[in-house]
C-alpha cells in the first residue's frame, strides 16, 4: 500500500467536506466552503497517480473550479456515466453540472491567471424543494434517479431523465437527514438520520421497509455527516455513527432478515463515513498453483472523527489496514477509484489523502460478468436493469408511439455515450479549419498587457464566445450617409458604396435630433460584407460636372464584372442596393430606384423630409426621414406596404434615439431604439409590435436549452435573431445561475416561447417561426402542458370538414400546417401522457390523406 498527501488539492485552508473520483479515473471532485460561497472544485488525476505528471507545470492540477452555490456545498457525486456531477449545499440547493466546449479558458474571478479553468463545466439544472441545508446526494444504478436528503428530515427522489420532476417525497425521520446510499441491484435506497434511525425504503413503491434503531440508542451527540454505504453484492448495509458496549462501531445489516448482528468495531470516536469498494474480490491464486474455489468477499473503508481511517474485508475478522491520525480533524468522505485499487478520503481540515493499494493487498476483482452472475443467483435478474421501466407502468396501446418511445430511448443512449467517449478524449473540436487548443493560444496571445506604476500586471480581458450556446448574431448598425446594406438572406447580394468627391460631403442635419443614426461621410469609404453572392460596389461622384447652372453627381455600379452607370441632378447623400434594386437619395429630398442592370423602375419619389436612413431588400425599398417617418414600397408592384407612418409612436413618452434599422427580405421594416428595444410594423394591423428588449426579465429567466435538437436548422440569419442578438444568449446564461423558483421559470419560458412565435410570424420569418414553433412543442411535451398543446395541435389540423364559415388557412409563411402537425407528433410520441393525444392526431391525418 502507497500513500499520498497532495497539499495542492486544497480550498485555501477551508474544510474539505466531499470528495468522489470520476467514474473513468481522469479527474475527481471536491467539495466544501469558499471564501464568501459555497465551491466546487474539479482536480486532475494523473498528477496524484503519477510523481512525474505533478512536477510537470504543463499538466494541470485543477480543471476547473465553480462558486455557484450561495453557502458550503456538502455532497458532491457523479452519475454512473460521469456525464453529470451533482452538488448539494447549505443553500438548500442541488445543482446538476455538465461539461461545456469553450472556445477560450476561463479564468476564476479575483484569481491569478495560473487558476484558469482548463474544463469548463456549466450547471444545467437547479433542483429546488428542500428547506434547508442538503447533506447528501447519491445516482440510482443506471442513473435513472437521483436522490437527496436535508436537515428539512426530507429525501427528495428526482427522476434524472426529466430534472427537475419529483417522483417522490419520502418522509418519516423526525430528525436531520445526512446520509444516503442506493441498494446496487435497485430494490431499496437506505438513509440515516440524527434521529437515531436507520430507514430502507422500497423503490417499487417508496414506502418505508424497515427501520432500524437498536444499533444507535446509545448514540450521543452528532455528527456533520452519516455516510452509510451499501455492498456490491447487495448483501450488507454498512452504516455510521452506531454505538456497542459503550465503543464506536459501524453497523453491518444484513440484507436477509435485516439482522444486526456484526459491526466493524475499533474507532475511538464515531463513524462519520463508510465506503464500499466497488469491485467484489477473490483470493488472489499464487502462480503455479491450481486455482481453489473461493467465496467472494466485499472490500470497505470506515472513515472516523478520531482522524483514523480503516480498511476491511469481509474474509476477515480483522481490519486488512489501520491509519491513525491521518489528518488534523474529523473524516468527511471517502471515494473509490472504479478499478478498486485506489481511494481518496477527505477531511475536515481542508486536505485529502490518496491510498493505492495492489492486487496482492485486496485480491482478484471479478469482472462485470461475474459479478451480474452473483446478482442473478441471489436476486434473480437484476432489478437495476429493469428500474427503466418503472419510470412508467403505462401500458403503450400505440405502435407508432412505441416506436417513437423507443427511438427516444436509443437516441439518449448513444448520447450519453458520445458524450462519454469525447471527454475520455481531449478535446479537438474545429471552428473554420482551426482547433480550440490552437484558437485558445492565439485568443491569448492577443491579450494585451500593461505594467502600472507600482509594479501589478494589467491584463485586459477577451470577451471569448461560448460554443454551444452561440446560435445569434447581433444587429449591426450602419451610417444612414453610407450604404445600407439590409437584406438579411444570405443568399441575397449585399451592396458596397465608394464615396469619391473632390469635397468634404457633410450630412444634412436632422430634423429631429433624436434620429442619430447619420454620421459624417468621409472620401472613399468603402463597406466590405461577407455573401454568398456576388457583391455589388456602389460609386458615387458628387459634382462631375454643370449644366446651366445645376451640379450633376454619376453613380457607377458594378456586379461580377458588369457595370453600369447614370447620372443625378443633386447631391447623392446615400445609397443602397440589393440582389434586385438599387436606390439613390439625393439632397434634393429625391429618391431614385434603378434596376440590378441600371434601368430606371419608377419616377423619383419625393420624401418629406432629408433621408436618414435607406435600406434595400429583395424588390422591397424602406426609406427613414429625419421628420420622423418611415416608408416601404414594393417597386415590382409598384405598391407601398407602409405609408409615411410616423414614428412619434414608439417615440412618444422617450428620451430615445433612433439607434438601428433594417428591412427584412419579406418588406417588414425593424426599428431599434437606444433603450433597448426594437419593433416593427405590422402592416396588416397598423400597429408598431415590439419583438425585443434587452432587458426583458423573461429573456434572461427563460430556460429552453434543452428542447434545442443537434438537428434543427440555425437561424442566426433571420431577422428575429438578427435583432436580438447575443441578448439571448445571455438569457439563457443567466437561466442557469438565477435563483429564480422552478415554478416561475417553467411560466416566463412559456411566455418567452410564445413571444418569439408570435414575432416570427410579424416579421414573416418562416425558417424562425418553423424553429420556435418545435422548441415550443417540445417544451409543452416535456413540461406537461396538456391544453396548450392540445390548442396548437387543433390550429395546426383544423377543420376536418369544409365550412363556408371557417377563417381557418391551411397555410402560415407558406408552410402547410398539416405539415407541421406530422412534424410535431414524433415530439408528442416521446412522452407517455399524451398517447391519447397522439393516436387522436395521428388517425385524424390519415384519414386527411395529403390534403
Amino acid at each position: 500500500m502507497k500513500l499520498l498527501k497532495p497539499s495542492w488539492v486544497s480550498h485555501n485552508g477551508k474544510p474539505i467536506f466531499s470528495v468522489d473520483i470520476h467514474p473513468d479515473g481522469t479527474k475527481f471532485a471536491t467539495g466544501g466552503q469558499g471564501e464568501d460561497s459555497g465551491k466546487v472544485v474539479i482536480w486532475n488525476m494523473a498528477p496524484v497517480l503519477r510523481e512525474e505528471d505533478e512536477k510537470n507545470m504543463n499538466i494541470p492540477k485543477m480543471l476547473c473550479q465553480m462558486d455557484n452555490h450561495l453557502a458550503c456545498v456538502n455532497c458532491v457525486r457523479w452519475s454512473n456515466t460521469g456525464l453529470y456531477l451533482a452538488s448539494g449545499g447549505d443553500d438548500k440547493l442541488v445543482m446538476v453540472w455538465k461539461r461545456a466546449a469553450f472556445i477560450g479558458p476561463s479564468t476564476v474571478f479575483g484569481s491569478s491567471s495560473k487558476l484558469a479553468n482548463v474544463e469548463q463545466w456549466r450547471c444545467v439544472t437547479i433542483l429546488r424543494n428542500h428547506t434547508g441545508d442538503v447533506m447528501d446526494v447519491a445516482w440510482s444504478p443506471h442513473d435513472v434517479w437521483l436522490a437527496s436528503c436535508s436537515v428539512d428530515n426530507t429525501i427528495v427522489i428526482w427522476n434524472a431523465r426529466k430534472f427537475p420532476e419529483i417522483v417522490a417525497s419520502l418522509k418519516g425521520h423526525t430528525g436531520l437527514v445526512k446520509g444516503l446510499t442506493w441498494d446496487p441491484v435497485g430494490k431499496y435506497i437506505a438513509s440515516q438520520a440524527d434521529d437515531h434511525s436507520l430507514k430502507v425504503w422500497r423503490t417499487m413503491d417508496w414506502q418505508q421497509e424497515t427501520n432500524i434503531t437498536k444499533p444507535f440508542n446509545e448514540c450521543g451527540g452528532t455528527t456533520h455527516v452519516l455516510r452509510l454505504s451499501w455492498s456490491p453484492d447487495g448483501q450488507y448495509l454498512v452504516s455510521a455513527h452506531a454505538m456497542n458496549n459503550s465503543g464506536p462501531t459501524a453497523q453491518i445489516i444484513e440484507r436477509d432478515g435485516w439482522k444486526t448482528n456484526m459491526d466493524f468495531v475499533g474507532h475511538r470516536k464515531a463513524v462519520t463515513v463508510v465506503k464500499f469498494n466497488p469491485k467484489i474480490f477473490k483470493k488472489k491464486q499464487r502462480n503455479g498453483s491450481s486455482p481453489k474455489p473461493s467465496c467472494p468477499y466485499c472490500c470497505c473503508a470506515v472513515g472516523s472523527k478520531d482522524r483514523s481511517l480503516s480498511v476491511w474485508l469481509t474474509s476477515l475478522k480483522r481490519p486488512l489496514v489501520v491509519i491513525h491520525d491521518l489528518f488534523d480533524k474529523s473524516i468527511m468522505d471517502i471515494s473509490w477509484t472504479l478499478n478498486g485499487l485506489g481511494i481518496l478520503v477527505c477531511s475536515m481540515d481542508g486536505t485529502v489523502a490518496y491510498l493505492n493499494f495492489s492486487q496482492d493487498e485486496l485480491g482478484d476483482p471479478l469482472n462485470e460478468d461475474e459479478k451480474n452472475a452473483i446478482h442473478q443467483n441471489i436476486y434473480g435478474k437484476s432489478l437495476a436493469i429493469t428500474t427503466e421501466a418503472q419510470l412508467s407502468t403505462t401500458i403503450i396501446e400505440n405502435p407508432e408511439m412505441l416506436k417513437y418511445q423507443q427511438e427516444r430511448q436509443r437516441v439518449e443512449q448513444a448520447n450519453h455515450r458520445m458524450t462519454h467517449e469525447a471527454q475520455a478524449h481531449k478535446l479537438t473540436s474545429v471552428v473554420n479549419g482551426e482547433s480550440l487548443e490552437d484558437i485558445r493560444k492565439n485568443l491569448l496571445k492577443k491579450q494585451v498587457e500593461t505594467r502600472t506604476a507600482d509594479g501589478r500586471r494589467r491584463i485586459t480581458p477577451l470577451c471569448i464566445a461560448q460554443l454551444d450556446t452561440g446560435i445569434l448574431l447581433p444587429l449591426s448598425s450602419v451610417s444612414g450617409a453610407t450604404a445600407q446594406a439590409s437584406s438579411l438572406n444570405t443568399t441575397a447580394t449585399k451592396s458596397n458604396l465608394l464615396l469619391t468627391t473632390s469635397t468634404k460631403m457633410e450630412p444634412m442635419k436632422a430634423l429631429d435630433s433624436r434620429f442619430t443614426e447619420r454620421s459624417k461621410v468621409m472620401p472613399g469609404v468603402t463597406i466590405s460584407m461577407v455573401s454568398m453572392e456576388p457583391p455589388v460596389y456602389l460609386e458615387v461622384e458628387n459634382e462631375v460636372s454643370a449644366v446651366s447652372g445645376a451640379k450633376l453627381s454619376q453613380l457607377r455600379c458594378s456586379r461580377e464584372g458588369r457595370e453600369w452607370d447614370t447620372l443625378l441632378p443633386s447631391r447623392v447623400l446615400t445609397a443602397a442596393g440589393s440582389s434586385d434594386v438599387v436606390a439613390v437619395a439625393c439632397a434634393d429630398r429625391m429618391l431614385s430606384v434603378f434596376s440590378a442592370c441600371g434601368r430606371r423602375l419608377l419616377p423619383a419619389i419625393l420624401l418629406p423630409a432629408p433621408m436618414s436612413a435607406l435600406h434595400c431588400s429583395g424588390f422591397y425599398v424602406m426609406a427613414l426621414t429625419a421628420c420622423a417617418t418611415l416608408s416601404v414600397w414594393d417597386v415590382q408592384k409598384q405598391s407601398a406596404v407602409v405609408k409615411n407612418e410616423s414614428l412619434q409612436t414608439i417615440l412618444s413618452g422617450t428620451e430615445c434615439t433612433v439607434s438601428q434599422s433594417l428591412l427584412t427580405q419579406q418588406g417588414v421594416p425593424v426599428i431599434g431604439l437606444s433603450n433597448g428595444k426594437s419593433y416593427c410594423f405590422n402592416s396588416s394591423l397598423e400597429t408598431w409590435n415590439l419583438i425585443a428588449d434587452k432587458q426583458d426579465s423573461l429573456v434572461q429567466c427563460a430556460d429552453f436549452k434543452n428542447c434545442i435538437s443537434s438537428q434543427d436548422a440555425p437561424v442566426s440569419q433571420g431577422p428575429l435573431a438578427l435583432t436580438q442578438g447575443h441578448n439571448l444568449n445571455a438569457g439563457r446564461l443567466a437561466s442557469r445561475l438565477s435563483s429564480t423558483p422552478h415554478h416561475l421559470q417553467h411560466g416566463m419560458t412559456l411566455v418567452f416561447l410564445e413571444n418569439q412565435l408570435a414575432s416570427a410570424l410579424t416579421l414573416r420569418s418562416s425558417t424562425e417561426y418553423h424553429y420556435w414553433l418545435l422548441i415550443y412543442a417540445r417544451f409543452l411535451v416535456t413540461e406537461g402542458s396538456d391544453y396548450r398543446l392540445r390548442e396548437l395541435c387543433k390550429d395546426l389540423l383544423g377543420p376536418v370538414h369544409k365550412s363556408a364559415s371557417s377563417a381557418w388557412e391551411p397555410t402560415t409563411l407558406g408552410l402547410r400546417k398539416r405539415d407541421l402537425l406530422r412534424e410535431l407528433l414524433p415530439v408528442i410520441g416521446q412522452n407517455l401522457r399524451f398517447q391519447r393525444l397522439f393516436t387522436e392526431y395521428q388517425d385524424q391525418l390519415e384519414l386527411l390523406g395529403n390534403k
